[in-house]
């Protein structure tokens, strides 16, 4: 037997993981992202609302509900390493979402037809 044979390849396969540096600037994103998560709150429904703020009522959670996904989707990514892991796993993950997001925009549309037809009486 040859002691230096050539490594296998899944020994030669490594992953590449981000720097120290590139979880520094994902951190810096979510702490902005959530900032303006706050600063939504407080435009809309804070202390000094004007009358831009209540404009901005109707848009409130849709808006809300986008920033948390962003910020979801990059602690996905980087702090759980789907990014840089076999897209089977990402599949996995993501898969059982999609159908959970699906699912509750349907109970969503479901219960405003449902009120919709009990308000028209």
């Amino acid at each position: 037997m040859d002691a230096h044979a050539a490594p296998t390849a899944a020994a030669t396969d490594t992953h590449d993981h981000p720097s120290s540096g590139v979880y520094v600037k994902i951190g810096i994103v979510l702490f902005v992202l959530t900032a303006l998560e706050v600063g939504l709150y407080e435009f809309t429904y804070g202390e000094h609302a004007g009358a831009a703020g209540h404009s901005l009522q109707p848009f409130f959670v849709p808006l809300l509900l986008l920033l948390s996904a962003a910020k979801f989707a990059l602690v996905a990514m980087y702090y759980m390493h789907l990014k840089q892991d076999h897209r089977l796993f990402s599949g996995v993950f993501v898969f059982p979402l999609i159908i959970a997001t699906v699912v509750i925009l349907a109970l969503i549309v479901l219960q405003a037809y449902h009120f919709a037809f009990a308000r028209s009486g």
